[in-house]
C-alpha cells in the first residue's frame, strides 16, 4: 500500500462556445424558452445540435428547462422535472391530445418563446441583451 496521495486535478476548462451557450441559458426569464436553434442564431455561431450537445455535456449547472426543442416537446426522459419547473415558473402550456403517450403537455412556443431582448407580461427579462 502507498502513501502517495492521489494529485488533485482541476476540472477541463469549458470550451468557449460552450460558456457562451449556457450563459445565454442563464439568461432566459423564468416561464420563457429559446430553442436550440434559436440560442445558436443568437450566438451567430453553430447550429441547434451543437447547442443541444453543450447541454447535454454541461447544462446541469443553468436552468436547463429553458432551452427546448422547436415543436414544443417536453426532453425526453426528463419531462416530468421539467414540467415541474413549466408549472412553478408558469410558463405557457399546451395540452397533451387524448392519444399523447402519458397525456404530457407541450410548451406553448408561440406564448412562451423569448427571444432574448423582449419583456416578458410580468415585466421580467428583455431591457439589455444577452
Amino acid at each position: 500500500m502507498s502513501d502517495e496521495v492521489p494529485e488533485l486535478r482541476e476540472p477541463p476548462e469549458l470550451p468557449e462556445y460552450a460558456e457562451r451557450v449556457l450563459g445565454v441559458a442563464e439568461h432566459i426569464p423564468p416561464g420563457r424558452v429559446m430553442t436550440y436553434g434559436d440560442i445558436a442564431e443568437w450566438l451567430g455561431e453553430g447550429g441547434p445540435r451543437q447547442v443541444g450537445r453543450v447541454m447535454a455535456l454541461y447544462g446541469g449547472a443553468v436552468p436547463w428547462w429553458r432551452v427546448v426543442r422547436s415543436d414544443g416537446a417536453l426532453l425526453p426522459g426528463h419531462e416530468l422535472r421539467a414540467l415541474r419547473h413549466y408549472r412553478a415558473e408558469g410558463t405557457p402550456l399546451r395540452q397533451a391530445p387524448p392519444g399523447a403517450v402519458g397525456h404530457v403537455p407541450r410548451l406553448d412556443m408561440r406564448r412562451a418563446r423569448w427571444d432574448g431582448v423582449t419583456r416578458a407580461a410580468d415585466g421580467t427579462g428583455g431591457g439589455t441583451h444577452i
